[in-house]
């Protein structure tokens, strides 16, 4: 592929893009040579390694491989003998870890989980733990070796610590003796790692010793006292000696490496690949690209694509088709409609999937393979060279179409601009048509009508426009194939502000045939747009049929799943029936045949009337299911607070605590416990009629009467607190249980929360302190817990 055309079409920022997302040295040094391939089998490698890396970060999120530093260097020395220093090392240590850890990231989650393209990279690597855990106890730093790196070592450098114990204690003793006076200052020093103490110049022949330095004014001079000479003497053959021993611990771990040396240049490939594809899945992911399917046809289908450099939340994804129905396509349509970019989003497009990357576009797009890209975009006058606008783009021009071939794809901006209207529009024809005849897929943009009539009238050859509303004078950027585009100058410029008359002048020096031709785009246009708000009202209108369908059909199966259950159900609670009817008729004739014909009748008459309980009981069980099952379902405009309900499915009774919501759910108070239920489970309960002897009493019910019985209706058995302050709270509580309490309701539920405990406590502080509370408590188990309050009114 020549390098202009991956100038031209920005490849290169792609590419630093997928630089910059790899996390190793060396993955970013093979990420920045990728380049695009022309062998299909050598592409589906490379798009299955990007899909792959990409689900591997869906399941599992990223690795790193940012320790995967050159290393063969440092391996290649160890051929010849070269002790590794401690910081070459620490650097193979870290790689080692860092293999360790991809290693741990490759493995299955699940034994029956299936292999994919990096399955065999991952088991490919091995790992050298033990040396990477021999360098870490031996180098603690690249300037450091531990004192446990070796015995010896351990050894001398505890004499040295000894030796120095006692060169300060020495010179201590000179300090604070008979040097003191003649001392610049009592402190122990060191000049050329050598203890010495700073004597004042004049003294220094009152100081037996060796001079090392002296201070820039002369004052001083650095004395090491004739005493402590030979102890120094002994930390400097010890120095020599660790440095030594140092010397042999790392060879020592060189030759460990060194023997390791060819699993850590395997590792390093293979590393280097597995972050290189990590760097291509993590493109994908930043894209929400997807995997190109390929083919050998020169076929290209590329479904909403978006152009990779541009805003992903703004651009305006296309639908570009090519190779199949027409090997040519034209597009047209104003300045700025985005002609060029749907121009540089296809070559673009096209360049990624051959260098195995996933491409910013919709599920199931085709790309074909190409083994040249020509691409003449931009502008590329040169004074230099004496080239106009026009020459620069002839230049390119010539130049692809002498080595364009049959696998060649071609990209034109503005095919003939830049010279006389006429000669340039006829020059764009004829080269196209030169394309086009050698099979040569191409895709050019123009503002000439003749290259429209030219794509009207030539088999394989397609138009395409980039749709512009001319309302708003913005271009909404939709690629429309098969319908010309119009460069719509004169509505632009009437809305720019241009005089009507001047407008009118330019539309006469058009010619009719023009002008005809204009007037026809316009109504295909329009048709189009016709048909695509046709075709979209279809679409919702199918999907919505579709939607009705498939609740009818998950209706039908509940129902037959329902009758089944039913039935299954019936004939079990039958089954049941029939059995405790035998068993009871069986125990009554045993009873009868027991007793004799001198059984006395008390004895009969309790067997007789176990017997009665026995049925009693079944009937009233019969009672309960029927009761579920036939009972009249309620409407929720049926439903009052307050009302007095039964539950079915319980056999409790209890008092409607509020509304059914959309599903028919609603809260029933049963004494203390507050239940949810359905309204399909609840059967009303009338208000009994008080009766006296045999006549029902009426009483006229006074204004307080009606009063409270309102009260009664509208005031709920909770509150809830939560997210109130404590003053909010307890204003709240307050005016809650006046109100309550002249509803007559039994017992509240005030829900406070746990938290920090201070509306708990302030919420029963007011309890004790309200007169008409008989007691409270904390909520059980299913009641609340600590976070709910039970209170009782009394009576």
């Amino acid at each position: 592929m020549n390098q202009k055309v991956l100038s031209v079409l920005e490849y290169n920022k792609i590419v630093d893009r997928l630089v910059a997302l790899a996390t190793s040295p060396l993955g970013r040094d093979k990420a920045s040579k990728l380049q695009p391939m022309s062998d299909l089998g050598s592409i589906k490698s490379a798009q299955a390694a990007t899909r792959d890396a990409l689900n591997r970060i869906f399941k599992k999120e990223t690795i790193s491989f940012g320790d995967n530093k050159p290393i063969a260097r440092s391996l290649k020395s160890l051929e010849i003998g070269a002790v590794l220093s401690a910081g070459e090392l620490l650097t193979i240590a870290a790689f080692i870890d860092n293999v360790d850890r991809v290693i741990a990231y490759g493995k299955p989650e699940r034994d029956d989980e299936p292999a994919d393209s990096l399955t065999s990279l991952f088991g490919a690597l091995v790992s050298n733990h033990d040396t990477s855990q021999d360098i870490h106890r031996c180098i603690l730093s690249e300037d450091e070796i531990a004192d446990d790196a070796s015995a010896n070592l351990k050894q001398i450098r505890r004499e040295i610590g000894l030796n120095n114990e006692k060169i300060r204690s020495s010179l201590n003793g000179l300090l604070n003796g008979a040097y003191r006076t003649y001392l610049q200052d009592a402190v122990i020093t060191q000049r050329d790692g050598r203890f010495c103490i700073p004597v004042k110049a004049e003294y220094k022949g009152q100081v037996p010793g060796m001079v090392h330095d002296q201070s820039a004014t002369g004052s001083t001079v650095f004395i090491e006292p004739q005493a402590i000479v030979n102890l120094n003497n002994k930390i400097r053959e010890l120095e020599i000696e660790e440095e030594h021993e140092i010397e042999v611990i790392l060879a020592g771990l060189s030759a460990s490496v060194g023997i390791d040396a060819p699993t850590l240049l395997a590792n390093q490939k293979i590393m280097t690949d597995l972050d290189f594809a990590f760097a291509k899945g993590r493109l994908a992911l930043e894209q929400n690209a997807t995997e190109p399917c390929f083919n050998d046809k020169h076929i290209i289908n590329i479904r909403k694509g978006r152009h990779p450099l541009l805003n992903a939340k703004t651009v305006v994804p296309i639908d570009i088709r090519l190779g199949e129905e027409f090997d040519l396509l034209v597009v047209t349509g104003p300045n700025t409609g985005g002609k060029t970019v749907s121009l540089k989003t296809v070559g673009l497009l096209t360049l990624m999937g051959q260098a195995g990357l996933h491409i910013p576009a919709a599920d199931r797009s085709m790309l074909s393979i190409f083994t040249k890209i020509y691409a003449d975009i931009g502008d590329e006058q040169s004074i230099e060279q004496s080239l106009s606008t026009f020459s620069s783009h002839m230049k390119n021009i010539v130049a692809i179409l002498k080595n364009a071939d049959e696998n060649s794809l071609c990209l034109f901006d503005e095919l003939g601009a830049g010279t006389d209207p006429t000669e340039g529009a006829a020059l764009a024809i004829a080269i196209l048509d030169y394309l086009h005849k050698r099979g040569i897929r191409a895709m050019a943009t123009t503002h000439y009508s003749e290259l429209k009539v030219y794509a009207l009238s030539e088999e394989g050859v397609e138009n395409a426009c980039c749709e512009f509303d001319v309302e708003t004078l913005s271009p909404t950027y939709h690629l429309l194939i098969g319908i010309p585009g119009k460069s719509n100058a004169f509505a632009i410029s009437k809305r720019l502000g241009l005089r009507d008359d001047i407008i009118e002048d330019a539309k006469s020096h058009i010619t009719q045939d023009k002008e005809s031709f204009e007037d026809l785009i316009t109504d295909l246009e329009d048709s189009r747009r016709t048909i695509e708000k046709d075709r979209r009202e279809i679409e919702e209108y199918k999907s919505r049929i579709k939607a009705h369908q498939d609740a009818l059909e998950r209706k039908k199966d509940k129902i037959e799943d329902s009758r089944e259950e039913i039935l299954r159900k019936a004939h079990e609670e039958a089954k049941e029936i029939l059995q405790e009817a035998k068993d009871v008729a069986d125990e009554t004739i045993r009873t009868f045949q027991k007793a004799g014909p001198n059984a006395s009748m008390k004895d009969l008459e309790k067997a007789r009337d176990k017997v009665r309980g026995k049925i009693k009981t079944s009937n009233e069980k019969m009672a309960i299911k029927a009761d579920k099952g036939t009972h009249k379902e309620l409407k929720s405009s049926e439903l009052r607070l307050g009302d007095d309900v039964k539950i079915v499915s319980m056999g409790l009774k209890g008092t409607v605590n509020s509304l059914p919501d959309s599903k028919g759910d609603l809260f029933v108070q049963c004494g203390i416990i507050r239940s949810k239920v359905n309204i399909k489970d609840l059967i009303l309960i009338e208000d009994e009629p008080v009766v006296g002897g045999s006549k029902k009493l009426t009483t006229a019910k006074s204004n307080a009467s009606k009063i409270k019985m309102s009260k009664s209706y509208s005031v709920s058995t909770e509150i809830n607190l939560l997210g109130k302050t404590v003053d909010e709270a307890i204003y709240e509580l307050d005016k809650y249980l006046d109100d309550a309490y002249l509803a007559h309701v039994p017992s509240v539920r005030i829900v406070h929360g746990k938290g920090t405990g201070a509306l708990r406590s302030a919420v029963q502080a007011k309890l004790r302190k309200t007169k008409y509370i008989k007691s409270y408590r904390q909520g059980e188990y299913g009641e609340g817990d600590a976070g709910v309050t039970i209170a009782e009114f009394k009576e």
